[in-house]
């Protein structure tokens, strides 16, 4: 179990992806990821979410991100945050998202 002061330290957020490429350098199929945060700006993130979604569905997506882990290189790259979803097992990741459009940057309560 955690306490609540140490929940409230993770920041959840909402963004926007706004581009996606190929990420073939990862060891597991990935797409590079720029989302914009509103105040926080842009951060960049490797997701493992090729098997659900297409590049062109990705783009303008709404998504709940962790945005204050420290950054990790993946291969070449740089990766900012943490996009969330649910996992089941060996079944592809289902992203998390709001329910509506919001605000970008907004923290999750």
């Amino acid at each position: 179990m955690i306490s609540w002061q140490e929940f409230e330290k993770v920041e959840l957020r909402v963004g926007t992806i706004i581009e996606v490429s190929e990420f073939p350098k990862a060891r597991k199929p990935a797409y590079k990821l720029k989302i914009d945060f509103g105040d926080l700006g842009i951060k960049r993130s490797s997701a493992q979410i090729t098997e659900l979604y297409s590049m062109e569905e990705l783009l303008n997506r709404q998504i709940i991100a962790v945005t204050n882990f420290p950054a990790r290189q993946i291969a070449d790259f740089m990766s900012e945050c943490l996009v969330t979803g649910v996992i089941d097992g060996n079944e592809p990741v289902v992203l998390l998202q709001p329910e509506r459009k919001v605000k970008n940057g907004l923290r999750i309560a």
